[in-house]
């Protein structure tokens, strides 16, 4: 089978080939699936530069989210071959292959009406919403949100999530079109962090108060300013360091200010909630069945061209959710 591997580490566009390589087999509670759609995300990046927490062995195929069909199954796998399933892979067999490796845990069954390049863009930035969201923040109706880098696979995702949830929503974006997709998304303000300063809109926009939850897949100076943006009792929820910088969180202004700092790692719920992982995925379902999310997909492009989008991400050039797509 073709797969993109990596035998060293790096930048994405110099390390990644794409080779003949031998079809996986599933170990005990995994599948394969023969790989439909595969999502890119920023820790596809890290990984390739080996930055990310996890560090494959060499060689490997990244790629984390994928959808297709089970084609092989495991020991104690009661899943059926022809399965329609979207997940998280398990690499060294990521997703940017013509087959992948899924934990059963760590997957869900994909309903018909629904395409494999949008069940693959729903793997991971909506259970990441949701759970960071509401049993992180505690989001409640009626409180505003701010989401910062809100044209991004991450923040567009938490922008439905949070306006699902019935907040106020407020995002942050680099540029003029990237507001404008912050704005058909449904947020309520947009903000351009280029031209604008998002502290003083924010705090206008809620009369003075400050956001109540503050999403932050950014870091850097964007969390320090967002320290400044926060309301009293809000909660600040860390989810990634896309800007490079992990910042600091003196603990003298959580006291004075009377916030929360909340972080947010997806991966251990998988191991340590499962069952509340599966449930995140079936809340996940129903609500794009009712309408009230829907995975932006800004391109779908060819498996030729991984490491060209790849490249693209990393230097924040894409929109919402790009996914290589070979149905």
């Amino acid at each position: 089978m073709q797969a993109w591997r990596i035998r060293s580490l790096g930048p994405p566009e110099d390390v990644l080939s794409l080779e003949e390589s031998p079809v996986p087999v599933p170990g005990p509670g995994e599948v394969v699936i023969e790989v439909e759609a595969a999502a890119l995300n920023f820790p596809d990046i890290l990984v390739c530069r080996g930055q990310y927490q996890e560090r494959p062995p060499l060689p490997f195929t990244p790629g984390m989210e994928a959808a297709g069909r089970v084609v092989a199954t495991g020991a104690g796998v009661a899943i059926a071959e022809g399965t329609r399933v979207a997940g998280i892979c398990r690499l060294p067999h990521g997703g940017f292959a013509e087959r992948a490796v899924v934990g059963v845990g760590e997957l869900f069954e994909v309903p018909d009406d629904l395409t494999s390049a949008t069940a693959a863009a729903m793997v991971v930035t909506y259970p990441t919403g949701l759970v960071g969201l509401h049993r992180r923040a505690r989001l409640q109706a009626g409180e505003t949100l701010l989401v910062h880098a809100g044209a991004g696979g991450v923040g567009s995702a938490a922008i439905q999530l949070g306006r699902a949830a019935g907040a106020r929503v407020a995002a942050t974006a680099g540029g003029a079109e990237k507001v404008d997709v912050c704005r058909a998304l449904g947020a309520d303000l947009a903000i351009d962090y280029r031209t604008d300063d998002f502290v003083a809109a924010v705090r206008e926009f809620t009369g003075g108060r400050g956001a109540d939850v503050i999403y932050d897949p950014v870091g850097g100076e964007t969390f320090d300013l967002s320290r400044k943006a926060v309301a009293f009792e809000g909660r600040l929820v860390v989810v990634g360091f896309t800007g490079g910088r992990i910042a600091q969180a003196p603990s003298n202004h959580v006291l004075i200010k009377n916030y929360s700092v909340v972080g947010l790692h997806l991966a251990l719920y998988w191991t340590r909630r499962p069952q509340y992982i599966a449930d995140t995925y079936q809340a996940l379902l129903r609500l794009h069945a009712e309408g009230g999310i829907d995975p932006l997909i800004s391109a779908r492009i060819d498996f030729a061209d991984v490491p060209k989008a790849l490249s693209a991400l990393a230097s924040r050039g894409t929109i919402g959710k790009v996914v290589v797509t070979q149905e």
